[in-house]
């Protein structure tokens, strides 16, 4: 057995600044803690915060007044904040900032009088806290027949914006056909798909004329994971979704496969080595790692942190 191990893979800057976050704030204040949502789409990640006492909630309304809440990597909506703020909630926001960008699009198309045309995964909590922004302008478009099904009087101005953690094929496919339909829809200026989405999906594609299986580790409710595993069976490859090497069925191999190896951005490293030491035990594989393309991108902690860590002198 051969395994290839894509990079980049694993946690991007916006998860790296998320789990940092809720370590930080741990260490300043201790538990219990409140997180609105999973912190980041990861069991692991999430079952070790509860061991240290991190309360994650769904609704704001079951954090005790005055208490600390930290808002998850995938951001929220004006009405979450307006109850976290009705509570009089010590709120320390970790969404990531290329999410917080997809918000402040979404707030400028929408004063701007647009219909704003989302694509994303209903129920998913970015969408959630995206279509918070504009409830009464947004329409969530999942595939290429949802846009068909669109029907918006003439003259109405269009606007489009993407989950962050899409796949980028089938994102531009979904817009080919918005654009064919309304072809005086505007979008944001750069890409909404995040830099770390689109270069794990690369990498991953670079490799897939070499492997007879992949595995992705990351968690199901992970959207970017699930894009890395769907990119795969697309290309009529066998993948799995594994949040780790406790997942891993010796009956999915013969032994001599070249097996493509990758992380969703959201899974730790370790659960990466798990997996090549399984492999290697088992089935005596080898190891070779791939390279793409370079991730220099690091996000600050939230200022309530940082400015919490001046006044402490940390």
């Amino acid at each position: 057995m051969k395994i290839i191990l894509t990079s980049p893979r694993g946690f991007c800057a916006g998860v790296n600044m998320a789990v940092a976050a809720l370590e930080t704030a741990l260490k300043l204040f201790g538990a219990p803690l409140y997180v609105f949502h999973e912190i980041v789409h990861n069991k692991h990640i999430v079952d070790r915060f509860r061991q240290q006492g991190v309360v994650f909630v769904d609704e704001v309304e079951e954090v005790p007044p005055g208490a600390r809440l930290m808002y998850s990597a995938h951001g929220i909506s004006p009405e979450v904040h307006r109850v976290a703020n009705e509570r009089r909630l010590q709120v320390i926001d970790a969404t990531c900032p290329l999410v917080r960008k997809v918000h402040w699009q979404a707030v400028r198309f929408a004063q701007q009088g647009y219909t704003i045309v989302l694509v994303g995964h209903q129920g998913h909590d970015e969408v959630i806290g995206l279509m918070g922004e504009a409830p009464q302008q947004m329409l969530l478009v999942e595939t290429v027949e949802d846009v068909d099904r669109l029907q918006l009087p003439s003259g109405t101005k269009v606007a489009y914006l993407t989950q962050t953690t899409l796949s980028v094929d089938e994102v531009n496919h979904i817009l080919k056909r918005l654009k064919q339909r309304y072809p005086e829809a505007v979008g944001s200026p750069h890409d909404d798909i995040c830099y770390a989405t689109q270069n794990r999906q690369e990498a991953l594609k670079a490799i897939l004329g070499e492997v007879d299986v992949v595995l992705v580790v990351g968690s199901q409710n992970s959207s970017n994971s699930m894009r890395l595993a769907e990119i795969a069976l697309e290309h009529g490859i066998p993948s799995y979704l594994i949040d780790g090497p406790h997942d891993i069925d010796s009956q999915w191999f013969h032994g001599d496969e070249v097996v493509g190896l990758t992380a969703g951005a959201s899974a730790p490293e370790d659960l990466v080595s798990g997996c090549i030491e399984l492999l290697q035990t088992r089935f005596n594989a080898q190891l070779e790692e791939r390279s793409g393309r370079a991730e220099h991108v690091d996000f600050p902690l939230p200022v309530e942190l940082r400015e919490m860590m001046v006044a402490a002198n940390l």
